[in-house]
């Protein structure tokens, strides 16, 4: 039996059009959804790959450094004074630098900026990895609702066009706008604390 020649094309079309609908809606949701995990990781880094940590806010900029491996510290204070880190304190900043994730990702002219605070960021964070490869993260202001900070990673030396810049968590304003004693080892002071004497009475005299 002989087709009409409109249902032949129709049938034609409804073939291109399951055909269409199954490599990109079913086949290329996977690819898509890769695509889309890697955009929304800030950096792709472990935190055992990291050798060094400088964090740069308005009011301090603090060296960090890996201590060696026979050490039981796991970073040391480098500069403004040098000493053992609080290591619980410096492992929720690399927490968020190894897990942390980008809700969204804003193309922007680089001559915008000022827009989002990233031309005088409230924070900057120089990474540097055991491989020598460096990565830096700057912090600028919250975005209009507050859930957010907006954020630049790696950025270049000379931006040319449009730049990326990222909606970050505000867990790193907490992780970063730290006093210096707070990055310090804390002092065990129960081991200083001279022993606990109770002193005799005095002896009375008897009459």
């Amino acid at each position: 039996m002989k087709l009409p020649r409109t249902t032949l094309i129709l049938i034609l079309l409804a073939l291109g059009l399951g055909g269409f609908v199954y490599f990109y809606e079913i086949r290329g949701a996977t690819v898509r959804e890769e695509i889309k995990e890697q955009k929304q990781q800030i950096f792709s880094f472990a935190a055992d790959d990291v050798q060094s940590l400088t964090v740069k806010t308005k009011k301090l900029t603090l060296n960090l450094e890996r201590s060696p491996e026979s050490s039981n510290l796991k970073w040391l204070i480098k500069s403004p004074v040098s000493g053992p880190a609080n290591d619980a304190i410096v492992s929720y900043l690399m927490d968020l630098l190894v897990k942390g994730k980008s809700e969204r990702t804003l193309s922007t002219p680089a001559k915008e900026l000022g827009e989002f605070a990233l031309d005088q960021p409230q924070a900057t964070i120089n990474i540097t990895l055991k491989n020598r490869q460096s990565h830096q993260l700057i912090l600028g202001k919250s975005n209009f609702n507050g859930r957010f900070l907006y954020a630049q990673t790696d950025p270049p030396a000379k931006p040319d066009g449009n730049i990326n810049v990222l909606l970050v968590s505000t867990d790193f304003v907490n992780a970063v706008n730290r006093e210096l004693s707070e990055w310090k080892q804390p002092v065990d002071n129960s081991q200083k604390l001279p022993p606990l004497t109770i002193p005799k009475p005095s002896p009375t005299n008897s009459k």
